[in-house]
């Protein structure tokens, strides 16, 4: 059945995503913004290195770990429920890690922020796709959230810089103060409550499993990355995946689980999923290496380099909002390989930042490849959400934000690992350098800065151009790795997701009148129940 002008959002629809909109670039900005704090914050609180990474680290574990049982609970309990709870402890834990007096407590806060965190992602998604049932107005509502949350991320260092140069490190946790209270306030009046209708008890032993499987993976994956190819972090991925196994298993047993696997069966979502998590693998992996270049090989400091990666994050945004339009026009699927094609290009520009003006190529390449990549958050949360059964709509979003989670930790340890093998292959050390600081140069290109800052001339200068020449070749080794897995992308994406409609030309995305709707006072909220149903076979809906 196709949408009609009953099933249109109205102001009430869109001031609800203007505030739903401010979590979300508040969860992926938090992200971002530590990294320039970290220093402050480490002289200040005596944080050795262990302490730092976990700082760093920890919030974004347990936003991975907590995503699919914060997705479900939110289908169980209502996700406006879920989303309130969850900023109301999102601001408590900020005011904690603003003013921790040890890293220890610092990193509890930071632990409990991921916990919050978790609840904000797969809560404004269902919310969204509840709330906007006609497919093109779904389409450019989950533009704008996807717009929302990557421009948290490029402000993150931004926004970090500019408080710091004022303020103390724990002022960039108490921007949650602000956002949380207009969501407080504002939420009840605006969002309309949606749960499921026959959500069952909670399992606690799946809760555990998915912490059990999802915690130890994403370790392990960035102790790869950070110290390359050791037997705990091997380990460690080997008993996720096992706990994962476990997980899987014990869902299927379940007349209420808290992992739908049946979700999996519908093509669209299989797909959508995939290529979230591939294209998440190939643009962490880039972007990684990118900032290095820009820190080490152009020698700027944390926010020069941030400001510099606003201009790609600039053609990001661009695209997003490019894709309701896209998408309304052609099939979803060409859409996404169409941004594949772009991204091989932008990949190509990039093996060349070792052949002349390195800065200006790299920012070139960089913004063609987030160009191409722009239109996949919006497309395939849209898609999965939109194959999903409306009851589901919170664990289909908190599983592509899985999937995310997973791909940013891959590509990091996997291209990162290629890029480190390319260095390591052709950097050169001076003979003057020796023992433990030649094989510090040898590991990684910022261990050769640190290195030649202890030398002196010519063998820093010497070690220093070599370390920038190998490293350069890891960037433009990558890149073409890059271009080949995007090539790759553009041809699952046309293929798989052939069958789906443009927008607008098909069925809509959800099923609202089954779900249990009451608006800010209690009382049952009609707003999606005038919405008329879908047809059953979600592969034909243009979501």
């Amino acid at each position: 059945m196709t949408t009609d002008h009953a099933s249109k959002a109205g102001r009430r629809e869109w001031l609800g995503l203007a505030v739903l909109a401010l979590p979300t670039m508040l969860l992926s900005l938090d992200i971002s913004v530590l990294f320039l704090a970290l220093p402050h914050l480490s002289a200040d609180l005596g944080a050795n290195s262990t302490q730092q990474l976990w700082i760093t680290d920890v919030y974004g574990f347990m936003t991975a770990g907590f995503l699919v049982t914060m997705g479900n609970l939110g289908d169980r309990v209502g996700r406006r429920r879920l989303l309130l709870i969850g900023g109301t402890l999102f601001a408590m834990a900020s005011v904690f890690a603003a003013y921790a007096p040890s890293a220890e407590l610092l990193i509890v806060a930071r632990a409990l922020m991921g916990i919050a965190g978790a609840t904000l992602l797969p809560s404004t998604l269902s919310l969204v796709a509840h709330m906007f049932t006609d497919p093109k107005q779904f389409g450019t509502a989950m533009a704008a959230w996807t717009a929302a949350f990557m421009a948290g991320i490029a402000l993150g260092p931004v926004v970090g810089g500019a408080m710091l140069a004022t303020a103390w490190w724990g002022s960039v946790f108490l921007l949650a103060l602000p956002v949380m209270a207009v969501l407080l306030a504002t939420a009840p009046k605006l969002l309309p409550e949606f749960r499921s209708p026959e959500s069952g008890r909670l399992d606690l032993v799946s809760v555990v499993l998915s912490l059990a499987a999802a915690l130890p993976v994403i370790y392990g994956l960035k102790e790869l990355a950070r110290t390359g190819w050791a037997a705990s972090s091997v380990l460690a991925i080997v008993v996720g995946v096992g706990f994962g196994v476990a997980f899987v298993r014990r869902q299927k047993t379940l007349a209420s689980p808290l992992l739908d696997v049946r979700l999996f069966a519908n093509p669209t979502f299989r797909a959508a999923v995939l290529i979230g998590l591939l294209v998440a693998v190939l643009q962490s992996g880039t972007g990684l290496l990118a900032n290095l270049f820009l820190q080490v090989g152009e020698g700027l400091t944390p926010l020069e380099a941030g400001l510099w990666l606003v201009i790609p994050a600039l053609a990001l945004v661009l695209a997003i909002t490019l894709t309701p339009k896209a998408t309304r026009t052609f099939r979803p699927g060409y859409v996404l390989a169409a941004g594949m094609g772009i991204a091989v290009l932008g990949q190509l520009v990039l093996t060349q930042v070792g052949t002349g003006a390195g800065l200006a190529v790299l920012m070139v390449g960089l913004s063609v490849v987030y160009f191409g990549v722009g239109p996949v958050g919006a497309v395939v949360n849209q898609l999965a959400i939109g194959a999903a059964p409306p009851e589901k709509a919170g664990s289909a979003g908190a599983l592509v934000g899985t999937g995310g989670e997973f791909g940013v930790a891959f590509g990091v340890a996997a291209l990162g690992s290629i890029g480190t093998a390319v260095y390591t292959a052709q950097v050169e050390v001076p003979t003057a350098v020796s023992g433990e600081l030649a094989a510090t140069a040898q590991e990684s290109v910022s261990g050769a800065a640190a290195v030649a800052g202890q030398l002196s001339q010519p063998a820093a200068g010497e070690l220093l151009a070599s370390a920038r020449e190998a490293f350069t070749g890891g960037l433009s080794a990558v890149a073409a790795v890059s271009a080949v897995l995007f090539l790759g992308l553009a041809i699952l994406a046309g293929r798989a997701l052939r069958h789906e409609g443009p927008v607008g030309h098909g069925h809509g995305h959800g099923d609202d009148h089954e779900d249990d709707h009451e608006d800010g006072h209690g009382h049952e909220d009609t707003h999606g129940d005038a919405q008329p149903a879908p047809a059953a076979d979600a592969t034909e809906r243009a979501a």
